[in-house]
């Protein structure tokens, strides 16, 4: 068997998403998730231009050789648009290599390690009663886990507030919205949300909060503290990650658990959080680690410090991502938990799938490959539309974290 073509297929069904297909000589095809929110074009270009030429000919069941020959064979190491390929490579060769063999994808990683995979939704609002409303909603669709963020007064726009209630996507059509932040009204007002989410749902859920990277490492032990009375599941992405060490000072004042990941691309980025014990989950995501061949050995050397997983799993990962990470978590020995933010009925539309939900928890389904397909007539009624994630300034006016 070879690889006989691939290429690239760029849709906007309400966001932008871009899915490599390859094709081998006999008719055999799997697909990938290559989408890097605000970027999709760059990676698109990467994977036409460089990557592909390199793919044909090539034995599609010889993955980790590919993985390697992608990986470590380009002088030009990971960051976001090579990972982002490689990862659109690896999805697309394990599907083909689970059609191969008619079985679905988790029985080739080694099987079941759980008979379901639980899963946390996003409940948001613009102030505290109507986000404490939204998390009672996710409780009675069955979930087991909810995020909560709400408006901050003062402030005109809050991270995480979904202009839907089921559908976010921060992402903006035309230049990249400025939005203002201001860390003293966040850290004055977030108890006050989790204490009315606890006071109104009870303790008999789990509770987690996305920080998003908008605090320096003391500033972040003050939020851990002060949340500890409403026993978080996780505090998400509390600094900026990339001083590991500065993560050793939260965790000095604060048992809130920790969980980082999302823009990670590579092992090395979360080696050093990993194993010194500085973080609960990790949240690297099959898209943007390059595939599930490395988040495979991530997985591993987390296990070895009893760090679970906990990948992302927001609107700006396609279908095939969230079918691939499904099949992931179903196998893996130390899963945590994985985001589930619902996709849109014209994104369902694009890339129709074999997972489920019911009663908290995502099935990957029994189809063989990673259960995702892609309609490519109907993406082709919705073309590529440029969109840019915001950017964030404290109320002088100076650059921040977004």
């Amino acid at each position: 068997m070879k690889i006989e073509k691939a290429y690239c297929i760029v849709t906007c069904p309400g966001r932008n998403f871009v899915t490599l297909k390859i094709v081998t000589d006999e008719g055999v095809y799997g697909i990938g998730d290559a989408t890097l929110n605000g970027r999709e074009l760059a990676v698109s270009a990467y994977l036409e231009e460089h990557v592909i030429p390199c793919l044909i000919g090539r034995d599609p069941q010889q993955i980790e050789d590919i993985w390697q020959y992608l990986a470590k064979g380009a002088y030009w190491r990971r960051g976001p648009v090579t990972m982002s390929a490689i990862a659109a490579v690896d999805m697309a060769l394990w599907d083909i290599k689970a059609k191969v063999a008619g079985l679905p994808l988790y029985q080739l990683l080694g099987g079941k390690s759980r008979s379901g995979v639980m899963v946390y939704g996003h409940a948001n609002g613009r102030d505290i009663p109507e986000t404490v409303d939204a998390v009672g909603k996710y409780l009675d669709l069955g979930y087991k886990a909810v995020r909560a963020q709400a408006g901050i007064p003062g402030l005109e726009t809050a991270y995480g507030i979904a202009r839907g209630k089921l559908f976010y996507e921060p992402a903006t059509k035309g230049l990249p919205e400025e939005q203002i932040w201001s860390t003293e009204k966040y850290l004055n007002f977030a108890p006050k949300l989790f204490d009315a989410v606890r006071v109104a749902h009870g303790v008999d859920f789990h509770l987690l909060h996305d920080v998003h990277h908008r605090l320096t490492p003391i500033e972040a032990a003050r939020l851990g503290k002060s949340l500890e009375p409403y026993n978080l599941f996780w505090m998400e992405d509390p600094t900026p990650a990339e001083n590991q060490e500065s993560l050793r000072l939260i965790r000095q004042h604060t048992t809130t658990p920790i969980a980082i990941g999302e823009i990670f691309n590579s092992i090395h980025d979360c080696r050093e959080l990993i194993q010194n014990q500085l973080i609960d989950y990790i949240r690297t995501t099959v898209v943007r680690a390059g595939g599930i061949t490395q988040l495979r050995k991530i997985a591993a050397l987390a296990e070895l410090y009893q760090v679970r997983t906990g990948s992302h799993g927001a609107t700006d990962l396609s279908p095939v991502c969230m079918g691939s990470a499904l099949h992931f978590d179903l196998w893996v020995p130390n899963f945590g938990i994985q985001e589930y933010m619902r996709h849109t009925p014209e994104t369902d539309e694009v890339f129709p799938h074999a997972y489920s939900f019911a009663d908290g928890y995502l099935y990957p389904g029994d189809t063989p490959g990673h259960g995702v397909d892609i309609d490519e007539k109907v993406a082709a009624k919705y073309p590529y539309d440029r969109a840019y994630l915001p950017v964030a300034r404290l109320e002088d006016g100076t650059l921040w974290s977004w």
